[in-house]
């Protein structure tokens, strides 16, 4: 990666290591520290940043998405954009928490949390037990701002936070058995295929392409100019699923919301994703889902 820094005097280094050029905006919301009643509840609700919930002392029951869990002092929790969620007492007794909204540009970052497909961390688990001393860290700068925050207590918040995405990305490259450092050329080029394969649901809107167009992955590695072996690699390692799984995904996501506008029938909406006849889209929605698109609108 090249950097915009050049030194002013050129060819009289004995040895020299470049830097890449480091370019993420955090924003971090909502932190807060807060003891709770035994009968304290907090409605479910749900928000467009990533979520760290870590619990200090006594015991947090937490419905994410309709599945319970109970969270007990060291456990952390991560909840991913538009998860709903709400809390309250395990077990009916007060308890302590940390709670930080974040969201991140850094695309390693998020292809790291895409691929972590846990909520609750007990506090024996790798992550849990590396993320602890950080947490108690923010916990300790938190309790030092009283009223508006100070420069100096921003700053110190943020260094911590980053040390925690650092701690996390450790724990998880041991828990994933990955190399413990990326590349953000890797990442970029994950992200471009990634781009691509988006647009092949959307053209298909556009330009009515059927499903099983020539059109495709060996087309979109050809015009990066790599070869398809090496797409699925990348794809694979940055995000945890291949190209084609990727693809499935968003041709269920979109198919289940066109399925949702009752309005539409099934045959129309057939036609919509590009499919050639009413019975291939319910065979292939069926395989990605184990239901037929009618079986789908009937639950």
């Amino acid at each position: 990666m090249v950097s915009a820094f050049i030194p002013p005097v050129l060819g009289h280094s004995i040895s020299e290591t470049i830097i890449p050029d480091v370019k993420t905006t955090l924003n971090l919301f909502g932190m807060h520290l807060r003891k709770v009643r035994g009968e304290w509840a907090y409605p479910v609700h749900a928000h467009p940043q990533y979520e760290f919930n870590y619990v200090l002392e006594g015991e947090q029951l937490l419905v994410v998405n309709n599945h319970s869990y109970t969270q007990k002092a060291g456990d952390l929790v991560l909840l991913r954009p538009g998860d709903s969620h709400s809390s309250k007492s395990g077990n009916g007794k007060p308890f302590t928490y940390f709670c930080i909204h974040f969201d991140i540009d850094d695309k390693i970052l998020i292809s790291l949390l895409s691929r972590l497909d846990h909520v609750l961390f007990e506090s024996g688990s790798t992550i849990a037990h590396k993320l602890g001393p950080v947490f108690t860290r923010l916990v300790e700068i938190s309790g030092t701002i009283s009223g508006d925050i100070t420069m100096s207590q921003r700053m110190r918040l943020q260094s911590a936070v980053f040390e925690l995405f650092g701690q996390l990305w450790e724990a998880f490259s041991i828990e994933a058995n990955l190399p413990a450092s990326g590349t953000y050329e890797k990442v970029e080029l994950a992200h471009q295929i990634r781009s691509r394969l988006q647009g092949l649901v959307y053209q298909q809107f556009q330009l009515e392409l059927p499903y099983d167009s020539h059109y495709g992955i060996d087309d979109i590695a050809a015009e990066l100019g790599i070869s398809a072996s090496h797409c699925y690699r990348v794809f694979r390692q940055v995000f945890g699923v291949s190209p084609r799984e990727f693809l499935s995904e968003q041709m269920l996501h979109e198919a289940k919301v066109l399925l949702d506008d009752s309005s539409l029938s099934v045959s129309q909406i057939s036609g919509l994703l590009g499919y050639r006849d009413i019975a291939h889209f319910s065979r292939q929605f069926k395989r990605w889902y184990g239901k037929s698109p009618r079986e789908y609108r009937e639950e």
